[in-house]
């Protein structure tokens, strides 16, 4: 009769180290094989899951309340425990609960939706973007936002009341979150209804500068508005004299990363905010050693061979319908599609 399987005998050869070798390859092999298999599986999104290597992009970062500068606290963790991503640029777009629509039409146009396209673009322009948003009272457009967050996963939300009448506020704080998660050589700052060209806007960035301080976008001058009945009233107009001070416009400009060193420094409590957000950044760059650097291809009316930008001066204060523009800005090979340099038979 044959003997029980649970019964070994000795006189069976014992394995050679070879063979021992050469099973614990073959199990290692398969062992690394099937994690790597439900690394990709789990990173693709079914189910929610993601593996650790698959960081969430979105991030909730803390307003500082106590009015000190520091940077913070991202997901609850202090200033050491955050760690920074090296990017030659950050691009914060700046959206709110009302512009579900335009995010819409972004990720249709020049910023990809799924999160393995926007990771390309960001490897190709060496730029990061984020959605920038501040928070409401209203749970039903939280609960709305929370969904929008969870599908997309391209957001930054900051501890902050997300109200038009405190967008310097908002302003002070993005830039404050996004030099505590991004090491970047500049920090972008884009309204959510411009065309942009990542492409064009890497390499004005990439440009080699003797000031380390800049300041960079398209520069104005213009009569400080006195009357309470007009959009951009300043109720500290006796501060300002009748015309603004040198400063760019507000849809997209950008600063270095000394600048806003410099920003993060310093106490929340101690900057002057004036009503409009471009003038309060204006301001504080008239208190800074800092270089501005006027381009006007960041602020074009119309797509050019060399535009980064478009959006409409001084119609809107960005693109006027931007839900549709944008869509109808990117089927034209000349906003979408043109070579990112322009070519020397283009004037």
């Amino acid at each position: 009769m044959p003997s029980s399987p649970k019964f070994f005998h000795a006189r069976t050869p014992p394995p050679t180290r070879s063979t021992v070798l050469i099973f614990s390859v073959l199990l290692t092999f398969a062992i690394v094989c099937f994690l790597f298999a439900l690394c990709i599986f789990l990173s693709s999104g079914v189910s929610g899951y993601r593996c650790r290597s698959s960081d969430p992009r979105s991030i909730r970062v803390l307003w500082d309340r106590t009015g000190y500068g520091n940077n913070g606290g991202a997901n609850g963790d202090d200033d050491n425990g955050t760690k920074r991503h090296k990017v030659m640029g950050f691009v914060g777009i700046q959206t709110g609960f009302g512009s579900t629509g335009r995010r819409r039409s972004l990720r249709k146009t020049w910023m990809p939706s799924d999160r393995r396209s926007l990771q390309r673009l960001e490897e190709a322009t060496g730029l990061a973007f984020r959605f920038i948003i501040g928070r409401t009272n209203d749970k039903s457009k939280m609960a709305v936002l929370k969904k929008e967050v969870a599908e997309y996963d391209d957001f930054i939300l900051l501890d902050i009341e997300e109200e038009y009448s405190k967008l310097p506020y908002k302003t002070l704080a993005f830039f404050k979150a996004a030099y505590a998660l991004f090491d970047s050589e500049f920090y972008v700052k884009a309204d959510d209804d411009i065309y942009l060209r990542p492409d064009r806007l890497s390499l004005l960035l990439a440009k080699e500068r003797s000031h380390s301080q800049t300041y960079l976008g398209c520069m104005k001058k213009g009569p400080v508005f006195t009357d309470p009945k007009l959009k951009w009233y300043e109720p500290l107009s006796y501060l300002l004299g009748k015309e603004y001070f040198l400063h760019a416009y507000g849809p997209l400009y950008a600063l270095s990363a000394d600048v806003v060193a410099s920003l993060v420094a310093l106490r929340n409590d101690s900057f002057r905010m004036f009503s409009n957000e471009d003038v309060t950044i204006g301001a504080w760059m008239l208190a800074m050693n800092v270089n501005h650097e006027d381009n006007q291809a960041l602020c074009q009316p119309e797509c050019t061979a060399s535009s980064i930008a478009v959006w409409a001066i001084p119609k809107c204060s960005g693109l006027c319908n931007p839900e549709t523009k944008l869509l109808e800005l990117h089927q034209k090979d000349i906003c979408s599609s043109s070579p990112t340099l322009p070519s020397e038979d283009d004037d």
